[in-house]
């Protein structure tokens, strides 16, 4: 004689679908948190070359070295923005901790007025989480009217924790770089 075994509980049409409505939710919600939370988590640790932004009062609070660094420059233009842009200096030999400033200049070359914003990296990505930056053309858009050319700065420090991390200490130059993009939500205008 076999046993045969309960049959489950049936589970009503009406809970699946409230549970899978809410995961559906969830997994949107996990969606559009996605970029932003990636890209503190990118600041906080440096990941991909992402560099720190500093406050003036944080960047006081940072104690100079007589260890230097050389930093690299580096400007590029998306190829559907009619811009020139480039560093006006290619490299600095700069003290870990001092503060230190750095000029970009761009140049529209096209006869329409063009806003423009720049992402940006480090290299060695080891050196993203020690690059700080107080002041930077990079946290706005740039508009530039036909013709027109400016000079923008940004001005930085190498934090002297650099040589308390195995996997940075040794590097003997970072390079920053940027690249022009024109700004999409401004374009079509």
């Amino acid at each position: 004689m076999s046993s045969a075994a309960p049959l489950p509980p049936v589970r009503s049409n009406k809970k699946v679908g409230l549970m899978a409505g809410g995961l559906a939710l969830a997994m949107l919600g996990l969606g559009w948190a996605s970029v932003p939370l990636y890209r503190l988590f990118c600041q906080v640790t440096g990941l991909g070359g992402t560099t720190q932004r500093i406050s003036e009062e944080q960047a006081r609070a940072v104690a100079v070295s007589n260890r230097t660094i050389s930093v690299r420059f580096d400007g590029n233009v998306d190829k559907d923005l009619p811009w020139q842009f480039g560093p006006e200096q290619i490299t600095q030999t700069v003290r870990l901790g001092a503060r230190n400033m750095a000029v970009y200049s761009a140049k529209n070359t096209s006869d329409k007025p063009i806003v423009g914003r720049a992402s940006f990296n480090v290299t060695p990505d080891a050196a993203g989480k020690y690059f700080s930056k107080i002041e930077c053309f990079c946290f706005t858009e740039q508009r530039l009217e036909p013709g027109q050319d400016i000079r923008m700065p940004v001005t930085y420090y190498v934090d002297p924790d650099i040589l308390k991390d195995p996997d940075a200490k040794a590097i003997q130059q970072i390079t920053l770089s940027y690249t022009f993009h024109q700004d999409r939500a401004t374009a079509a205008n």
